[in-house]
């Protein structure tokens, strides 16, 4: 069950500034949405489990914010991004992703040698990209 609040609660409760995760979570788990084509999406709504079109070796993007997401996949209007799913995953597998990381771009990283950031992301599966908070109305 999704804990809803009216935007303006929620955001009186944000930090003003810096790199933050805004997310649905406990000390269990994690709400994570994803948008998928209609074939993957649909099929993991009525079954509650992804269905042979899903492909674990397919790049895929989650984002903790619904909002982002939203904003992201074109409010679902996007080919192959119809269907946004909220997904409830353990935190200890959010962590340990977010642990192994690397920064999608050099200027996002903490490194100070390009040659570095780039032996990073060759070594890792996962990228991290901070993005914007978006408004209801789509504004950042």
């Amino acid at each position: 069950m999704l804990h809803l609040e009216p935007y303006l609660q929620q955001r009186a409760q944000w930090p003003a500034s810096g790199r933050h995760i805004l997310a649905q979570y406990d000390d269990e788990t994690i709400v994570v949405y994803q948008a998928y084509r209609p074939e993957i999406g649909l099929y993991a709504a009525e079954h509650k489990r992804f269905g042979p079109a899903w492909s674990r070796s397919r790049m895929s993007w989650i984002k903790p914010n619904f909002l982002w997401m939203m904003y992201r996949c074109g409010w679902a209007t996007k080919e192959s991004q119809e269907v946004v799913l909220a997904l409830r995953i353990r935190r200890s597998g959010f962590d340990a992703l977010l642990g192994g990381a690397a920064a999608s771009s050099f200027g996002a990283s903490c490194f100070t040698e390009h040659a570095e950031w780039a032996k990073a992301i060759a070594r890792s599966d996962v990228r991290l990209q901070w993005d914007p908070d978006h408004a209801p109305n789509g504004k950042r």
